[in-house]
């Protein structure tokens, strides 16, 4: 074959994939279906879409959350928006020694910072204490990291958060590892908000921050 037919081949197939893609994109005259695309969950100027619950100081610092401990309460930050199954994506950075985390599912006892349900993906600075493990729904530790993935986190600097959560499906990949791929035998919880932790104890000081979500979740007409 010349090589002006080859480039021709090459730039007609080139175009055919371009036009693929054109057509797979999310048309103009309708709103985008659940997974077609990223959206933002944090608009990086103020909590809009949040609600603070507990006592302890959620703020916006230059386009990140700060989550601070004021007293030695839980504290949490979550959506206003329920959530099924997700992909949900976000940075976070560890600056004080007390424990965080992600929660999935999550309801609250009515005017507490109570947890009734959810799962907790685990953020905490020290070292072997099992971040991006599962914990909650009542049932204490249910997965835990391999040994040798509790050195994946960096220390006092921007970690990349990357959970899944499909059925009882969970995957948490940090820095690029999956560290985590647990699937639940017998889960508690399918629906609820997202919520980031400050854990009791007085010492919480969190930063977060390029939080988007992609929401898998399937509904009925009434929204269940």
């Amino acid at each position: 074959m010349r090589i002006s037919q080859i480039l021709l081949s090459t730039g007609l197939a080139g175009l055919i994939v371009a036009g693929a893609v054109a057509l797979g994109q999310t048309p103009r005259n309708r709103a985008p279906l659940p997974n077609e695309q990223w959206v933002q969950l944090f608009n990086g100027k103020d909590l809009s879409g949040w609600h603070e619950v507990g006592k302890e100081k959620w703020s916006v610092e230059n386009g990140q959350i700060h989550g601070k401990a004021i007293t030695k309460e839980y504290g949490y930050l979550e959506t206003a928006k329920d959530y099924k199954d997700m992909h949900l994506s976000l940075r976070y950075k560890c600056v004080g020694d007390g424990n965080s985390g992600v929660f999935v599912h999550t309801r609250f006892k009515a005017g507490t910072a109570d947890v009734s349900q959810g799962m907790q993906f685990e953020i905490d600075p020290t070292l072997n204490h099992h971040t991006g493990g599962l914990y909650g729904d009542g049932r204490g530790w249910i997965a835990w990291p391999s040994p040798e993935f509790e050195y994946v986190q960096h220390q006092s600097d921007w970690n990349d958060y990357l959970l899944k959560v499909e059925g009882n499906h969970f995957v948490a990949r940090l820095n690029g590892v999956v560290i985590m791929d647990f699937t639940d035998p017998s889960p508690k919880s399918f629906d609820g908000t997202i919520a980031l932790q400050l854990h009791a104890g007085g010492d919480g000081d969190m930063m977060f921050k390029d939080i988007y979500v992609r929401d898998l979740s399937v509904r009925d007409a009434s929204g269940k």
